[in-house]
């Protein structure tokens, strides 16, 4: 019966030794991936902003082309002189509701 006990308590310390260095090898893999994590998070953060000036830029050519009497961009130099025309009176209406 002591056997057993001692077996029993030899059986447990080798589990909990065990369990102990998964827990520092799952806490190393957790520290080690939230850093990548955060690393993928700067990237995408810096890709975004990248793409939304090259998605600026892409407009202005396009705006610039046909304001340089390219036809095929005409349409677009339409679209957004109304799309100005309209700010504008929605600045002025605003303007007139304010009383200014």
């Amino acid at each position: 019966m002591l056997q057993d006990l001692e077996n029993n308590f030899s059986e447990l310390e080798r589990k909990i030794s065990t369990l102990q260095k998964n827990y520092k090898n799952l806490t190393e893999n957790l520290a080690e991936l939230s850093f990548e994590h955060e690393e993928l998070k700067k990237k995408y953060d810096e890709e975004r902003r990248r793409n939304q000036v090259l998605a600026e830029e892409q407009k202005n050519i396009k705006l610039y082309s046909a304001i340089s009497g390219n036809p095929e961009h005409n349409r677009l130099m339409k679209n957004h002189i109304n799309r100005l025309v309209k700010e504008i009176d929605f600045c002025i209406a605003q303007l007139q509701n304010s009383g200014l």
